[in-house]
């Protein structure tokens, strides 16, 4: 089966909206590519302004966060119907960052993948191994752990428009990159496992990216391999090399 490639920058905590307009504009001769979906996740303040640039080209814009609820008393957070209502199409869910320095759980990471699902919102679901965890030869039973939690009570054919972005937390903003061989083992053990819960067509369906330090210089050989289908880039996504990496 033949998965369409997907190229998404997650911007971090970088960039005001006048920085914001002023990147979009930079990048949108770069990142012209048919045969690629491309994402530019940004922070929430940069939103409306990073729609209202993409307009007319072939990027989609996507949020880094959003909360479970669809309103209430939940100072600071950001509802999936205030995303839709500005024409957010993706959103970043459990990405390390989230998990370590916000208390984010495998569990509250379900959540919010079943509440983008009901909002029509695609959730890029991040997963990933520490240094240690490698080390100690548990990548793979870790990962599985997250992506089984990750797809509890979401569908086939919910699943199958999911993207799954596995991220070695060892070599994110680290400039330490798995090797194309260790990134393909894992993202290949995701699809494995994608199939024991679902079935082999929804295995098939779904995209793999792979995160982690992608830049230029290496994201050919990565995308590559059969079962990464493209890249969450961090610092590259910042700069003209997201360009190569689109076209890669």
């Amino acid at each position: 089966m033949s998965r369409r490639r997907i190229i998404a920058g997650n911007w971090k905590m970088n960039k005001t909206p006048s920085e914001a307009k002023a990147l979009i504009e930079e990048l949108k001769p770069l990142v012209v590519n048919p045969d690629v979906d491309v994402v530019y996740c940004v922070p929430a303040i940069d939103l409306t302004t990073a729609i209202e640039a993409t307009k007319g080209t072939n990027v989609s814009i996507g949020a880094e966060n959003m909360y479970f609820e669809e309103s209430g008393a939940y100072t600071g957070e950001i509802s999936p119907n205030m995303l839709t209502d500005i024409g957010v199409k993706y959103v970043i869910i459990g990405h390390s960052e989230r998990r370590e320095y916000f208390a984010e759980t495998d569990a509250t990471v379900n959540k919010k993948v079943i509440k983008a699902f009901e909002h029509g919102i695609t959730p890029i679901i991040c997963c990933g191994e520490t240094l240690e965890q490698r080390e100690q030869g548990i990548t793979l039973d870790w990962i599985r752990m997250q992506i089984k939690i990750a797809f509890q009570n979401v569908t086939a054919d919910q699943a199958k428009e999911a993207v799954i972005a596995y991220e070695p937390i060892w070599a994110i903003g680290t400039g330490k990159t798995a090797t194309a061989e260790q990134a393909e083992e894992v993202c290949a053990g995701i699809r494995e496992v994608i199939g024991e819960i679902y079935d082999d067509a929804t295995a098939a369906a779904i995209r793999i990216q792979y995160g982690g330090s992608m830049n230029a210089s290496n994201a050919a050989e990565l995308l590559s391999k059969p079962n990464i289908d493209g890249g969450l880039i961090g610092g590259a996504s910042l700069k003209a090399d997201f360009g190569k990496i689109v076209n890669a």
